[in-house]
């Protein structure tokens, strides 16, 4: 199964993502959507897998968990969106890896692509950074992977271009 992840829309959607995620069977959305037309667009594309963020208001937040676990591929999956980052995660979260650790931990917010595995709690860590045109980071991302005989592989990071910058090959067409 070939997941892209993305996370940090803030309410814009780059439309080159549906042709990066164009051969992938799921895409999730680790939190801070920002828009129903941003899910709802992403869910037309490929069957969606979402959390609502901090900035997501009661439209999303009544379509979307806070906290979203499941399997897939023998892959035990966790995902929300405020997380911290190995070793600094999020005091809610820890107690839950120390809980019940998943497989593979996915989480938005800090706009810092990141992969690691910890080994303090055994999982996969994974930030797809930020796909959207706000907040502080410097170029926006995604990731798109597999999912086969119990893990992940074939990851690929996505570089859709510097923050606030439309792409100049197709103008600003993004999803607003």
């Amino acid at each position: 199964m070939r997941i892209g992840l993305l996370s940090d829309t803030h309410g814009w959607l780059d439309t080159r993502l549906k042709e990066h995620f164009a051969n992938c069977d799921e895409i999730w959305h680790a939190g801070d959507i920002g828009d129903v037309a941003v899910s709802d667009e992403l869910a037309c594309w490929k069957p969606l897998r979402a959390v609502w963020g901090n900035v997501d208001g009661t439209a999303l937040r009544g379509h979307f968990a806070e906290d979203l676990r499941f399997t897939v591929e023998g892959v035990r999956v966790w995902m929300t969106h405020i997380g911290g980052r190995p070793p600094r995660y999020d005091r809610r979260v820890l107690q839950e890896l120390r809980r019940d650790p998943p497989d593979l931990f996915i989480c938005g917010h800090s706009h810092i692509c990141l992969v690691q595995f910890d080994p303090a709690v055994k999982c996969l860590y994974m930030n797809p950074g930020a796909a959207g045109r706000h907040g502080w980071h410097q170029m926006r991302t995604a990731l798109r992977f597999e999912l086969k005989d119990g893990r992940p592989q074939q990851l690929e990071v996505i570089e859709l271009g510097p923050r606030g910058k439309a792409d100049p090959s197709t103008g600003d067409r993004g999803i607003l």
